[in-house]
């Protein structure tokens, strides 16, 4: 049996509108097919960028910034020790570190966002009704934390560890609310400054006075051990004391040398019962008990002089040294009331807040710029995992 050859049944021919359309969709099935490739690319990059730009240029409201810069500096300690020196040296000042890095630290801590709540208001500031839904404070009461980090947000404090200024930029929805949340800023530095500053001389002054009241107890304390010493020994100084009974005793003693040789030299030619004889020997007897006397009273009780004069002398450096304390003491003291007549530390404005003409932020174009780049990247990595996965499964 002989198969004839299929025949194809011509379409109708079509005319007017409905041609038209026809032609219309076979020339954009091309595109559709195209898109409908792609459309996974469609819907994870161009989608979200498509929808991030229309928001940003569309929606968003435009953010001002205000900038602000101060440096925190330090009065030079001074070398010399006395109180005219301190007053030479009060001119010289140089930049803190430590503390410009604690008041920016102050500044992003919740003790400077509780302040600035009830100075300025800051949650009304944030909530601002030209601000748009995403980029203002969603809550009128919102959470300190939640507060701490929309705030850190919108508000930078940034320190140059070269030239030890630190910059405040304050973004808000209004120019002038910019320039108000900077300069409240400001205020709170210098505060904070004052009262680290306020801190250092109370301390210092502290220090000071306890080290007086010290040495004056060691004075005192020295002296009432000389005093006691004194009533003890029944001696002002034994020093001189002991000088003046060296002095008798060998005056006493040369005068026994002499009564003794007198009496030698008469007993040569008289008779032992003269009276003469008798009267040396009188005398000499009276010498022997004075010395005997001197002695005694020189070394007090059995204690050797010298044992008793470095007694004395260890009793009188003491109070030398206790009195060279209290001298030093006062002088530190008085140092101390003259640094806490100046400021220790003190805030310069380097850059006053400025009221901005143009908002900076969103930028727009950066973020989409960005937002695209990254999502293409993280598109092809998932591409090249998933041909990968697909090809190892063939």
């Amino acid at each position: 049996m002989k198969l004839s050859p299929l025949t194809r049944v011509s379409e109708p021919a079509l005319s007017g509108p409905a041609a038209g359309q026809h032609n219309a969709a076979r020339r954009r099935s091309p595109l559709l097919r195209a898109l409908w490739k792609r459309r996974f690319y469609m819907l994870l990059v161009a989608l979200p960028t498509l929808l991030t730009a229309l928001y940003l240029y569309g929606f968003a409201t435009g953010q001002y910034v205000s900038e602000a810069r101060f440096l925190v500096r330090s009065r030079q300690e001074n070398s010399g020790g006395t109180a005219l020196g301190a007053m030479i040296g009060a001119a010289g000042f140089k930049q803190s570190g430590e503390e410009s890095l604690a008041v920016r630290d102050y500044l992003q801590s919740h003790d400077a966002l509780y302040a600035l709540v009830s100075n300025i208001d800051l949650i009304g500031l944030y909530r601002r009704p030209e601000a748009d839904f995403l980029s203002s404070l969603w809550f009128s009461d919102p959470p300190a934390e939640f507060l701490q980090m929309y705030h850190n947000s919108m508000n930078t404090v940034k320190n140059d560890s070269t030239s030890g200024i630190t910059t405040i930029r304050s973004r808000a929805f209004r120019p002038e609310d910019a320039r108000l949340l900077a300069d409240e800023q400001l205020r709170l530095s210098e505060a904070f400054v004052n009262q680290l500053s306020s801190r250092a001389k109370d301390e210092t002054l502290r220090v000071a006075q306890e080290e007086l009241e010290r040495a004056e107890q060691r004075v005192i304390a020295s002296q009432a051990a000389v005093t006691a010493w004194r009533q003890q020994e029944q001696a002002v100084d034994p020093t001189k004391s002991a000088s003046i009974g060296l002095e008798s005793l060998g005056s006493l003693e040369g005068s026994l040398t002499a009564a003794r040789a007198e009496l030698q030299e008469k007993s040569a030619f008289m008779r032992p019962d003269n009276p003469q004889i008798a009267l040396l020997r009188n005398r000499i007897a009276s010498l022997q008990s004075e010395i005997a006397s001197h002695r005694q009273r020189l070394t007090r009780g059995g204690e050797s002089l010298p044992t008793q004069i470095a007694t004395y002398e260890r009793l009188l450096l003491e109070r030398e040294f206790a009195d060279k304390q209290l001298a030093s003491a006062t002088a530190s003291l008085e140092t101390a009331r003259l640094d806490a007549q100046r400021q220790q530390l003190f805030l310069a404005r380097v850059v006053e807040p400025n009221l901005a003409e143009y908002p900076l932020y969103p930028r727009a174009w950066l973020i989409v710029l960005s937002l695209f780049a990254v999502l293409s990247v993280l598109y092809g990595i998932g591409w090249m995992l998933v041909a990968g996965i697909r090809e190892h499964a063939l």
